[in-house]
């Protein structure tokens, strides 16, 4: 890979992840992005809104026919653009990682419980 397709790729990713924060978690000038989301509500535009992942695909595509040289090169970079994207936001987010909850189930309630005599 030459240093141009590396740059390119870079400013693909960082391009990628600029639009789909601002689009996603900022309100932009004068509120504008706040009231684009307002408006878009619970309708599918909406509801992409409310997730960085799913818009992040969806930012990726005009980058990815941008930078690419035909469908084989298209059907690579969309995932990475949009990957890249998701990982300049973990590596820039507040956000601290829901652990897990643990679950154990009782033996007894096994033997008590009449769908499972």
């Amino acid at each position: 890979m030459q240093t141009r397709d590396l740059t390119r790729l870079l400013l693909g990713m960082l391009a990628v992840w600029r639009l789909t924060h601002l689009l996603q978690a900022e309100d932009g000038p004068w509120d504008i992005i706040v009231r684009l989301r307002h408006r878009a509500g619970d309708s599918f535009w909406g509801s992409l809104m409310d997730c960085f992942y799913c818009l992040s695909l969806w930012v990726a595509i005009p980058f990815t026919l941008l930078l690419g040289n035909g469908w084989q090169e298209w059907l690579a970079l969309w995932p990475a653009l949009s990957a890249g994207g998701i990982l300049i936001e973990r590596l820039t987010s507040d956000k601290e990682a829901v652990p897990s909850v643990w679950y154990v189930e009782d033996d007894d309630m096994e033997a008590e419980h009449e769908l499972l005599r």
